[in-house]
């Protein structure tokens, strides 16, 4: 029987919602979900880090190893400098890029480069996430 090659995914998000990126990791533990792979970094180090350039460049390493970027987008994720800038980092390593809202948000302004590029914005759903995912190129 043959299984879909593991997804390596970068997370998206502001340090305020990590709980909820969590509970996204936590689908790669789902016999459901044994296909994906969660890589993340933007929240292990402060946004304040007197060493952006430091911070930036672990984060440029984990993009560079995965093919999908999932931006997990509540109320305040279209002010965050840095989530732009990883998305901005995905768009130009050629990762799909996926706009999904965290579990009880019904509406959110878009980070610009989701806006710019008039992708589609989904609700909450695990179900659709893990589609989406295992359908990326």
């Amino acid at each position: 029987m043959n299984h879909p090659a593991k997804k390596r995914v970068f997370l998206s998000f502001i340090a305020e919602d990590k709980d909820h990126a969590d509970g996204v990791r936590l689908l790669s533990a789902s016999p459901r979900y044994k296909h994906l792979e969660f890589y993340d970094e933007s929240v292990r180090i402060p946004i304040q880090s007197s060493d952006a350039a430091y911070v930036k460049q672990r984060i440029r390493e984990k993009i560079s190893r995965t093919s999908v970027t999932v931006c997990l987008v509540s109320e305040k994720t279209h002010a965050s400098p840095w989530v732009d800038w990883e998305l901005e980092e995905s768009f130009k390593k050629g990762n799909t890029v996926i706009a999904m809202a965290i579990k009880g948000t019904n509406r959110a302004i878009l980070p610009r480069p989701i806006r710019e590029r008039q992708l589609p914005f989904f609700p909450w759903d695990p179900e659709l996430l893990g589609r989406l995912i295992s359908e990326a190129p």
